[in-house]
């Protein structure tokens, strides 16, 4: 039986105490922890200090750093920092991210991301390890590099996002976990496959790496406007946010659908880009709906088998009341 998480709204929230209100909500509700992207709002570091000040036994984690953004040192520190404060809870997510964000956001160049990702998991782990760190990768040279103070008693693991079968792969051969977003069942299999070829590929048994799903999810009585969220949702990923959702979907069989999304898209038609998205694929990518229909969907995809945990996460355009009765509508 796979956990059930909650990933946290990409959107803005109207402050930091909203977002502590749904991860307060989630520990009373009983999932088994709370993820925290980082966009381009509240940098998820700060946040995830608050959260783990502000709870007590839920696990907290980020979904996920990109890897251009900070240095693969201060990852480190980062993560042994948020594995004290919240005293053993914390597991890191990272990942390469996209052109249109690290480029178009960051101004910094978006090269080699899988090799990128590797060297940063590879150098985290030697930080966490409070050893001196001597490395003299592709990328990376550093020399003498080790913590103040002690390390971590019980270092965090380290989970990378991928949705490629290289990117998986590598997830599978060097970091601890695989984080997954947009991908139907049928999907999910096909690279969980990458992600076991990758775990003999480092000598690494598959069972010991953990994979995530982060699932879009509206639970309301309010049927339509739950899928219409839903549906806003998945349009702005493959229409929006450059080519690599769209490219994952394609491999799942929907190219035609991916383009003809990304096209009404592009082309400021957001009403034909919806209506480009059929029912059956919504609830392959989705859990939407009435709550019923919603904890189905969301059962389904827990059935899949190698997948660890699913993270309830919400639509862009969901409100603060429809976020909290999604949270507890799909509690476990």
């Amino acid at each position: 039986m796979s956990e059930r998480e909650i990933h946290l709204p990409v959107a803005a929230q109207s402050g930091v105490e909203t977002i502590v209100s749904y991860t307060q909500q989630a520990e009373r509700t009983g999932y088994d922890r709370v993820w925290l992207p980082e966009t381009w709002g509240r940098d998820a570091v700060s946040v995830l200090t608050v959260l783990a000040e502000r709870t007590d036994s839920v696990e907290l984690g980020s979904s996920i750093l990109p890897v251009y953004s900070r240095s693969p040192a201060l990852l480190g520190q980062t993560a042994a920092t948020l594995q004290e404060v919240s005293e053993g809870r914390f597991r890191l997510g990272i990942g390469p991210s996209g052109p249109a964000v690290i480029e178009g956001w960051h101004g910094a160049a978006f090269d080699r991301p899988l090799r990128y990702t590797r060297e940063t998991v590879e150098i985290v782990k030697r930080v966490l390890s409070g050893e001196s760190v001597e490395y003299d990768g592709d990328l990376f040279q550093l020399s003498g590099f080790r913590l103040r103070g002690e390390p971590p008693e019980d270092p965090p693991e380290i989970d990378a996002a991928g949705l490629g079968p290289k990117s998986v792969e590598l997830a599978g051969r060097f970091a601890d976990g695989w984080h997954a977003v947009v991908f139907t069942p049928d999907g999910l299999r096909e690279r969980l496959a990458d992600l076991e070829r990758g775990a003999e590929l480092g000598d690494r048994d598959p069972d010991d790496v953990r994979t995530t799903l982060s699932l879009p999810c509206c639970a309301l009585e309010d049927r339509e406007r739950a899928r219409r969220l839903a549906r806003q949702h998945i349009a702005f990923y493959v229409g929006g946010m450059g080519t690599y959702y769209r490219e994952s979907l394609a491999r799942q069989g929907y190219g035609e659908v991916a383009e003809a999304v990304a096209t009404a898209w592009g082309s400021g038609d957001r009403e034909e880009a919806l209506a480009a998205i059929p029912d059956g694929l919504l609830d392959e990518l989705c859990a939407a709906g009435t709550p019923e229909e919603a904890r189905e969907g969301v059962e389904r995809f827990e059935s899949v088998e190698g997948l660890d945990a699913v993270a309830v996460s919400f639509p862009r355009g969901a409100s603060e009341d429809e976020i909290e009765a999604t949270i507890g509508a799909l509690a476990p």
